[in-house]
């Protein structure tokens, strides 16, 4: 995003090197794209810093049929749901509607402030819902039975390897728009952009080793 700010101000820099208006209008543009960039780094850049180039992933939030389509993929589960870089929270809070005790890990301390205030504003019990500020890639997740990810596809081959290393035979894995590398989808839900895909971890991991005795 921050490429496409750039490049929003390079355009609008060649527009008015060749329309000239007028000066006032030129400050109150600039203006207005400095506090979007302002805006969007508050909400983005402080757990980047925390976090290795190769697996930052940018804040994106769920839209609402993304949202509506991890219900779908979860539906008759139950049990301890870890949300990976939950954002606002808006998925944590929907899988809670149903019964699912719910953490959403988020490096953001301002989404973090953002997500627990909406908690405390909805009165969602504290046992249900939980937003750590924490990076969940250092962090051992095999007491969660269902995990959700909205992230981005340079980094769903790192996390699928450690999906696999840690989380028991029965979890589900539910991923939002980029789909896991090399994993057997248990079923999927919508199309284009609002795709989501669930995997198995049992099935997973019983297609992989096939796959690995098949080349041996």
């Amino acid at each position: 995003m921050e490429d496409s700010i750039e490049v929003i101000l390079q355009d609008h820099g060649r527009v008015l090197s060749t329309s000239r208006p007028h000066p006032f209008l030129s400050a109150c543009l600039g203006a207005l794209l400095t506090g979007l960039y302002g805006v969007w780094s508050m909400f983005v850049m402080p757990g980047f810093r925390k976090i290795p180039w190769s697996l930052k992933v940018p804040y994106l939030p769920s839209s609402k049929d993304q949202t509506l389509n991890i219900m779908k993929l979860l539906e008759g589960r139950t049990g301890l749901l870890a949300d990976l870089g939950s954002g606002d929270g808006r998925v944590v809070f929907a899988a809670s509607s149903v019964g699912f005790q719910c953490t959403g890990f988020e490096i953001n301390g301002v989404l973090v402030a953002y997500a627990r205030g909406k908690a405390r504003w909805k009165g969602v019990p504290s046992g249900q819902v939980t937003f750590v500020k924490k990076d969940f890639w250092k962090t051992d997740l095999s007491v969660y039975n269902n995990v959700t990810a909205f992230l981005a596809p340079g980094v769903m081959g790192v996390l699928g390897e450690k999906l696999l290393k840690e989380l028991p035979n029965d979890a589900r894995v539910v991923a939002c728009r980029f789909p896991f590398p090399n994993w057997p989808q248990q079923s999927s839900v919508g199309s284009g952009l609002d795709q989501t895909f669930a995997y198995d971890i049992g099935s997973v991991r019983s297609h992989l080793r096939k796959v690995r005795n098949a080349v041996v």
